[in-house]
C-alpha cells in the first residue's frame, strides 16, 4: 500500500526568505501561493512545503521540525564543502561537537546536518551498507575514520 513518502512541512518566518535559502539548495518549486511554497525533493513524487506563519515559533523538536533529504554516500562526502559553496553551515548533531558527516552503523545510514534561517533541522543522509562484523558498534562514526575501519579488514 504505502510507496514512500510524498510530503513534509515546516514553518517560516519570512516566506521569500525562505523560497530563496531552499532554491540555493537546488531545489525546484512546485507551486505557491501568498504564505505558502512547495518544492520538490523529487519532482512528481515528493515534495516540501514551507508554510509562513506564527508556528515558526513553536520550539524546534525533531519530530515537530526536521527533514533528512536523501543522497548519495560519494554526495555526503563531499556535503561540507558543497555546504559552504553555497554559504550554509554544518552543524553538529545533538551532543556532537564536530559537523564532520558520521555513520551510524547500527542503522546503516550517514548523515551531516545544517538548519534553515529558522532553526528547522536539516539533514543529508544515506544509506550505508554495513560489513556484518561492524553492525555492532552503536557510537556515531566520523566518515573518514569509516573509512580507515573499512580499509582494516
Amino acid at each position: 500500500m504505502i510507496k514512500g513518502l510524498y510530503e513534509a512541512h515546516l514553518p517560516v518566518s519570512n516566506l521569500e526568505a525562505s523560497i530563496e535559502f531552499y532554491e540555493k539548495l537546488g531545489l525546484r518549486m512546485a507551486w505557491r501561493d501568498e504564505e505558502t511554497a512547495f518544492f520538490w525533493m523529487e519532482e512528481g513524487r515528493s515534495w516540501i512545503g514551507i508554510w509562513e506563519g506564527k508556528e515558526v515559533e513553536t520550539p524546534y523538536h525533531p519530530s515537530l521540525r526536521h527533514i533528512a533529504f536523501r543522497v548519495t554516500y560519494e554526495d555526503l562526502k563531499q556535503s561540507l564543502q558543497w555546504l559552504e559553496s553555497i554559504g550554509v553551515d554544518a552543524v553538529p548533531f545533538r551532543n556532537r561537537t564536530s559537523v564532520e558527516p558520521f555513520i551510524r552503523a547500527y542503522q546503516g545510514n550517514a548523515s551531516v546536518y545544517f538548519n534553515d534561517p529558522d532553526g528547522n533541522s536539516l539533514e543529508l543522509m544515506c544509506h550505508v551498507e554495513v560489513p556484518e562484523h561492524m553492525k555492532h558498534l552503536s557510537e556515531n562514526i566520523i566518515l573518514t575514520e569509516w573509512e580507515k575501519l573499512l580499509e582494516q579488514k
